[in-house]
């Protein structure tokens, strides 16, 4: 029998509450002139739950309700005339408080007192120059952009990514996608951006996003961003999460006990299943990247597979490697066979071929469960791949990467990656249990069978570009049999248009009019952005 654990003390927030992260602890009040309210519009309970308790562990009073002797309300992507409209409609509407950005929060926590308040941590009015000439224009859709690996903002983008990231991993996905969409835009533009002016009209450019934006270009940086990457919650975050078969679920739990590394995970005894073990035991390894030399080394053994136990079968390389970048997390393959039904129980024969020759470290085999139905999918479009997936840590032995790099590269570039495996490479050289160096890595693996019928679809939906990692505690969990596909944004936009602007469902499976009461069928991806009036974009301009 579990013995309950003992309850924690939390004191009331109207009288000045004090409370510690620890039961029965209680953080003195530092500050007693300085009564901080935290306005949740936009910011979401989880994220204000997680600030107010992070600014009274800090000594600040924190209150829970707005009241008359709230000092500071802090706000997060809200203008003034919205901030002032809400406590308009709360007791006694009129109040003295400072209306101040999330900014001045992150900052005053920073230095563990209240920090001077400037002109920048002010609540901004929205001001519209109808005057000004727009710098940039483009569309609101990201189908509809073309964007290339070259990025003229990569310091704005990352900025804004890594919000992204941190808003996702605290399970607000919302906030994410609104960080990603503006990154999105800004990885589109033509040139750098160096004034905020620029951007004026752009579409999914909030005021969160522009402060931020506003920040770097005023100061360098963004405070709340760096604020973000020293976080220690963030950053146990991205260790627990950098295992496979961890997500942030997991990694929540893990910290509430007390684990924020991999040492600690280790002497924690906790119980893990056998994704997270595999992914404990080859971390460094999965975190590296992979470069497309390794990515075609494994290519061409999952081909020789295939082709093994169903010849006449295609392997297609997808995700980011598709769109051509030269390096990724992992390595997707796309699989089918010319006719229709041939690929049913490929997936097995493929992954025993691969396990008989020593290659997988690990795997885990779903089914597929679409099924087509004669009133088109659910409404809103399910947006879950069903198709039969192998996860998987592959081993690539030195001799099979080297031989792909020979082939592939000129002299010149196998220089360039050897320099580039150098220069990511974040410690010593893993050696085998009997001494020496070893001569394999762990790389990871996903393979997809889809039927010829819906290949065009699957290969439009698994090329990206990818918005972020997957939740891997849905994907590997027993039973979970499929993915979502919210990670990826250009598809995600398409499914937006689709819904929005055509009255029709798509998915990783088929496209349905719903006007028409019928499933619109296609043989490459040309024809689905026929069918949706697109402009046809190729992979290597999907990089949103």
């Amino acid at each position: 029998m579990v013995p309950l654990k003992r309850r924690k003390v939390v004191s009331s927030g109207a009288a000045g509450d004090t409370g510690s992260d620890r039961p029965g602890e209680e953080v003195p009040t530092r500050f007693p002139q300085v009564v901080l309210f935290l306005l949740e519009r936009r910011m979401g309970a989880s994220r204000r739950a997680f600030l107010s308790q992070l600014g009274r562990k800090k000594g600040f009073q924190v209150e829970e309700l707005f009241s008359e002797r709230v000092t500071h309300v802090i706000c997060e992507n809200n203008c003034g005339d919205e901030v002032r409209t809400w406590l308009r409609s709360q007791v006694g509407a009129r109040t003295s408080a400072q209306l101040l950005d999330i900014s001045w929060f992150t900052e005053s926590m920073r230095a563990g007192r209240p920090v001077e308040i400037l002109d920048r941590h002010k609540v901004q009015e929205q001001q519209i120059d109808e005057a000004e000439v727009m710098a940039f224009s483009v569309p609101s859709y990201a189908c509809l952009r073309r964007t290339t690996l070259d990025n003229h903002n990569p310091i704005l983008t990352d900025a804004l990514s890594l919000l992204a990231e941190n808003a996702e991993l605290s399970d607000e996905d919302g906030r994410g996608v609104a960080f990603r969409r503006a990154a999105a835009v800004l990885k589109a533009l033509p040139e750098t951006v160096t004034a905020v002016t620029q951007l004026r009209g752009l579409p999914c450019l909030g005021g969160h996003s522009l402060r931020v934006i506003r920040d770097i270009l005023e100061n360098g940086a963004s405070s709340e961003v760096e604020f973000t990457k020293q976080s220690e919650r963030f950053k146990a975050l991205k260790v627990l999460t950098g295992i496979f078969g961890v997500g942030a679920k997991t990694a929540e739990r893990w910290i509430r006990d007390g684990i924020h590394s991999l040492h600690q995970l280790q002497e924690s005894g906790q119980t893990l299943n056998r994704a997270q073990r595999a992914g404990l035991e080859h971390y460094d390894d999965l975190k590296q990247p992979v470069t497309k030399a390794e990515a075609d080394a494994i290519g061409e053994i999952v081909e020789k597979a295939v082709v093994s136990v169903l010849p006449g079968a295609q392997i297609t390389l997808i995700g980011g490697f598709r769109r051509g970048k030269l390096t990724g997390h992992d390595v997707d393959f796309l699989i089918t066979h010319p006719e229709e039904g041939r690929e049913v129980g490929l997936m097995p024969k493929v992954v025993s071929w691969l396990e008989s020759q020593g290659f997988l470290l690990y795997q885990k085999t779903t089914r597929n469960s679409y099924l087509e139905a004669k009133d088109g999918p659910a409404r809103p479009a399910s947006n879950i791949d069903r198709f039969e997936r192998c996860f998987s840590i592959f081993k690539l032995a030195d001799e099979e990467k080297r031989g792909a790099e020979e082939t592939e590269n000129p002299p010149e570039d196998r220089c360039r990656l050897a320099a580039h495996s150098q220069a990511t490479d974040e410690g010593p050289q893993p050696t085998e249990a009997a001494g020496g160096p070893r001569r394999w890595r762990a790389v990871r693996v996903d393979l997809v069978v889809s039927p010829i019928s819906q290949f065009a679809f699957a290969l439009l939906g698994w090329t990206g570009s990818k918005e972020a990692a997957v939740h891997q505690d849905q994907i590997l969990r027993p039973s979970a049999v499929s993915l979502t596909n919210k990670a990826r944004l250009f598809e995600r936009e398409l499914r937006r248009w689709a819904g929005h602007e055509k009255a029709m469902s798509l998915s990783s499976h088929a496209l349905y009019d719903n006007k028409q009461g019928r499933y619109l069928r296609a043989t490459s991806e040309e024809e689905i952005f026929t069918h949706l009036g697109l402009e046809y974009i190729p992979p290597s301009e999907r990089n949103a």
